[in-house]
C-alpha cells in the first residue's frame, strides 16, 4: 500500500482524537498511527479497540517519531500542551489541532515563539462530534461529510498546510480555509452559544419548583432542543473560556432579540411574533436543506 505520511501520532485518545486515528488507519493515510496521552488505560484500549497501532507516554518520543502531530485534547489544554510543544526542537514534524477556539492556540503560539508564527504549525477545527466521549465513541466515520476548518495565517509553509488538509480530506471531511478571528465569531454564535444555551434552559428548569412534572412531561421538541446539554461539562466550560470575548458578543446578540420577543409576547403584539417565526422557519428549513445536501443525519452534531 502507498501511503501519504509514515507516522501521524494523536495528542488525546479520546472521541476527537480516536476518530482520527480510526479514519486515517483505514484509509491508508499513514502507515501507522500511535497515540500519546497521561491516561495509559485509555491509549491501551485504544489499542484493543484498533484505533491505534501503538502509544507512548513519552512527548519527545511522539515528537521525534511523527510526521504530523495532531492535539486533540480539550481546548485549555491544548493550548498549554502548544506551548509546551513548541519549546521543543520540531524537526520537520508538522504540528496541527482539533480545538474548537483557535484565537487561544494562535496568541499561545505568537508568545512562545517571540512573536513569529512556527511554519509547520497548521491550526484546524473539525465541525463535528458527538454527545458521548472517550476512545470508546470513536468512529472511522465521524468526519464523512462533515467540515474542516483550517485557519493558515501569514507565514505558514505551504506544504504543511497542504499535508494537513489531504490529512483530514482522508476521513472524508470537506477542508474549508478561514481566518482565525472569524472562525471563533462563528463558532461562537453557531456552536458555543446553542451549547450555552442549552445547559441554561435544562439548568433553569431542573432548579424550578416544578422541575419533576417538567422534565416528566417534556417531549420531543425538549429532547431535541436540549440535546446538547448532555455534552461533556468541563470540555464546554474550557470553550466558553478560551472564546471568551466572541461568545460574550454573541450572548449579548441574542438577549437583545430574546428581550424583544419577550415585549412582543407581553405587547401581545402578534404581528411581530409571527414575523420572527416565519424568518426563523425559513431560516432553518434552508439550513435543513444544505444538512440534507451534505448527507449529514437528524442526529449528528455539526
Amino acid at each position: 500500500m502507498s501511503y501519504r505520511v509514515d507516522t501521524v501520532a494523536i495528542a488525546g485518545l479520546g472521541l476527537i482524537g480516536g476518530s482520527l486515528a480510526a479514519a486515517l488507519r483505514a484509509s491508508g493515510f499513514a502507515r501507522r498511527v500511535i497515540g500519546w496521552g497521561h491516561r495509559e488505560q485509555s491509549l491501551q484500549r485504544g489499542i484493543e479497540l484498533g484505533v491505534i497501532d501503538e502509544y507512548t507516554l513519552d512527548l519527545d518520543a511522539a515528537l521525534s517519531q511523527s510526521d504530523i502531530l495532531v492535539l486533540c485534547t480539550p481546548t485549555l489544554v491544548a493550548s498549554q500542551l502548544l506551548r509546551e510543544i513548541l519549546r521543543r526542537p520540531l524537526g520537520d514534524t508538522i504540528i496541527t489541532d482539533a480545538a474548537s477556539v483557535k484565537g487561544d492556540l494562535y496568541r499561545a503560539a505568537l508568545e512562545t515563539c517571540n512573536g513569529q508564527f512556527p511554519p509547520r504549525l497548521v491550526l484546524g477545527h473539525p465541525i463535528a462530534g458527538s454527545e458521548q466521549s472517550g476512545v470508546e465513541a470513536a468512529r472511522a466515520d465521524l468526519y464523512r461529510n462533515h467540515r474542516v476548518i483550517l485557519t493558515p495565517v501569514a507565514g505558514n509553509d505551504a506544504g504543511a498546510v497542504a499535508q494537513v488538509r489531504d490529512m483530514w480530506a482522508a476521513t472524508g471531511a470537506e477542508v474549508v480555509d478561514m481566518e482565525v478571528e472569524r472562525h471563533d465569531a462563528v463558532l461562537a454564535a453557531t456552536s458555543h452559544l446553542p451549547h450555552v444555551l442549552a445547559y441554561a434552559l435544562v439548568d433553569a428548569l431542573a432548579q424550578s419548583d416544578a422541575s419533576e412534572a417538567i422534565f416528566r412531561f417534556a417531549a420531543g421538541g425538549f429532547r431535541d432542543f436540549t440535546r446538547i446539554a448532555s455534552s461533556d461539562p468541563v470540555m464546554w466550560r474550557d470553550i466558553a473560556l478560551a472564546n471568551r470575548e466572541a461568545l460574550l458578543a454573541s450572548i449579548d446578540m441574542f438577549s437583545e432579540h430574546l428581550g424583544s420577543l419577550r415585549k412582543a409576547v407581553e405587547d401581545s403584539d402578534a404581528d411581530t411574533l409571527e414575523a420572527t417565526f416565519r424568518r426563523a422557519k425559513s431560516a432553518r428549513d434552508g439550513f435543513a436543506a444544505l444538512l440534507a445536501e451534505r448527507g449529514l443525519s437528524r442526529g449528528d452534531k455539526d
